[in-house]
């Protein structure tokens, strides 16, 4: 199963708002790293030290999934979780703290 490719969901209203806010440099550099994503497998995810997924203890997701922050593009974080192949974005934050509140 972690041979799989990763497969993005992009869909959540949350993580569009912030997204489409954003100036042009960092919308490009936040898509670069989906880019990124879109091209590993799962096992590669978990063995990219530039990804740095970090478990989040004080949340759960929609359905009670694990919440992982990672960063993304030059200034963010992202809060997401896996769901089979799917990863799915809920949330970009300017600083490291904010993606844990």
């Amino acid at each position: 199963m972690s041979d799989e490719r990763v497969r993005l969901d992009l869909n959540n209203p949350v993580f569009q708002r912030t997204l489409f806010r954003l100036v042009k440099s960092d919308q490009l550099s936040v898509l670069g790293t989906l880019r990124k994503l879109s091209e590993l497998t799962w096992n590669q995810v978990y063995r990219d030290p530039g990804l740095k997924w970090e478990l989040i203890y004080s949340r759960q997701g929609p359905h009670g999934e694990r919440l992982y922050s990672f960063p993304i593009g030059r200034d963010f974080r992202a809060v997401a979780y896996r769901d089979g192949p799917w990863l799915r974005l809920l949330s970009l934050h300017p600083d490291h703290d904010s993606a844990y509140r």
